[in-house]
């Protein structure tokens, strides 16, 4: 099987990176998310085995069929919505709406509606948000050397030399060597670390006008704004081109299968996406696919294992994974950049989607990533029309 012959070290460790930043990142968030909705620690443990398998299997086959990196990833926005909105509506009721989501994800994506609205925004735009995103990320890098200077300052210094002389690799010593000093510091929490299986728990939907209303549509559309438009942006950023409506259509699907067990909703990944199409995961871009494959795999084992990987997770320091993010992110950031201001054009217009991007500026419940796009795109049409 050319995977086989096409997959490296630096793609296993550049897909553990993913999971790692992606689950510990917000992984928070989910579990509240469920126990605002009254949920037991059964239905707890069943959201992640859902999840886990969900992301997994929405990040490898789309992988594999197309031989291009596609993440997948839980709706971050959408965790917080249920958290803070879903006051009054029963588990039931939220499982039909994170069914009803779904079906929605399925429509927008076999209309093809959606890859038609991302396929017209300008690759310079795209670029731009990709790097907006991404700039927290690069400076959380270095300012954790405030707080664990001789293990971040160690790191940066084998991204370095990584780059420099096993580029294929360099990730690799950066996580060994922040393990290391994590260790000798002992700054690694393997108390967190519990033996336990996580089993799915079925849950019948039940369909209310009110949490229809009130929890299905918005999900849909915070999913959709917030984390599928920027997942299409970074691939097209990264320059995959990557046919979208059958991998929306993909994740749909999965999202239906496991709704009922607690997948609320999946979409396409940003962030953690970058890492791996980033040089690290694979000095060819045509076999960084393999890392995608991986991170599903290792998300497939959050699923299945539950409780031991996010203890395994939870027991790294915080600087550890920022630093870790930050320097796989930094070479994405740079090719996101120059290809935002390439063209004269489009600069301004880059440089506005950019800063709205950075900014963190969240409206209505949706994120500065769609904002940013948006401010891109009018400002494009505005000053294009103003020189012509």
């Amino acid at each position: 099987m050319s995977f086989f012959r096409d997959l490296s070290l630096s793609a296993v460790v550049t897909g553990f990176v993913v999971v790692l930043v992606g689950f510990t990142s917000t992984g928070a968030l989910v579990f509240q998310a469920a126990q605002s909705l009254g949920a037991t620690q059964a239905q707890v443990n069943s959201w992640m085995w859902a999840l886990g398998l969900g992301m997994g299997l929405a990040s490898i086959i789309p992988s594999l069929v197309y031989k291009k990196p596609v993440v997948a990833a839980w709706s971050t926005p959408g965790a917080a919505l249920i958290a803070t909105s879903a006051s009054g509506v029963t588990m039931p009721e939220a499982v039909g709406a994170f069914v009803l989501c779904a079906v929605l994800i399925i429509i927008a994506g076999a209309s093809k509606l959606f890859e038609r609205m991302m396929n017209r925004i300008p690759v310079a735009i795209a670029s731009a948000m990709l790097a907006g995103v991404l700039l927290r990320f690069g400076l959380e890098a270095f300012s954790s050397i405030k707080t664990a200077p001789a293990m971040v300052l160690a790191m940066f210094a084998l991204h370095l030399l990584g780059r420099r002389f096993w580029p294929r690799y360099g990730v690799v010593g950066v996580l060994a060597v922040g393990l290391a000093f994590a260790q000798s510091a002992d700054a690694l929490k393997w108390s967190a670390v519990t033996v336990e299986w996580a089993t799915p728990v079925w849950v019948t939907p039940e369909f209310s006008v009110h949490a229809i209303v009130g929890l299905a549509l918005p999900l849909f559309l915070v999913t959709m704004a917030s984390q599928n438009m920027p997942g299409v942006a970074v691939m097209r950023g990264a320059g995959y081109d990557t046919p979208i409506s059958p991998v929306i259509t993909t994740t749909g699907v999965i999202n239906l299968i496991f709704a009922p067990f607690g997948a609320f909703a999946l979409n396409l990944a940003a962030i953690t996406a970058a890492i791996a199409m980033g040089r690290e995961a694979h000095e060819d871009k045509d076999k960084r696919y393999t890392a995608a494959v991986m991170a599903g795999v290792f998300y497939c084992l959050i699923g299945l294992f539950g409780a031991i990987v996010g203890g395994l997770f939870a027991a790294f320091p915080r600087e550890l994974i920022v630093a870790l993010a930050g320097l796989a992110l930094m070479g994405t950031i740079g090719n996101g950049l120059a290809a935002a201001v390439t063209e004269e054009k489009n600069r301004e217009a880059a440089i506005i989607t950019f800063l709205v991007t950075a900014s963190g500026v969240s409206m209505f419940g949706i994120g500065s990533a769609f904002w940013g796009l948006v401010a891109g795109v009018v400002a494009m049409v505005v000053l294009n029309r103003r020189t012509t």
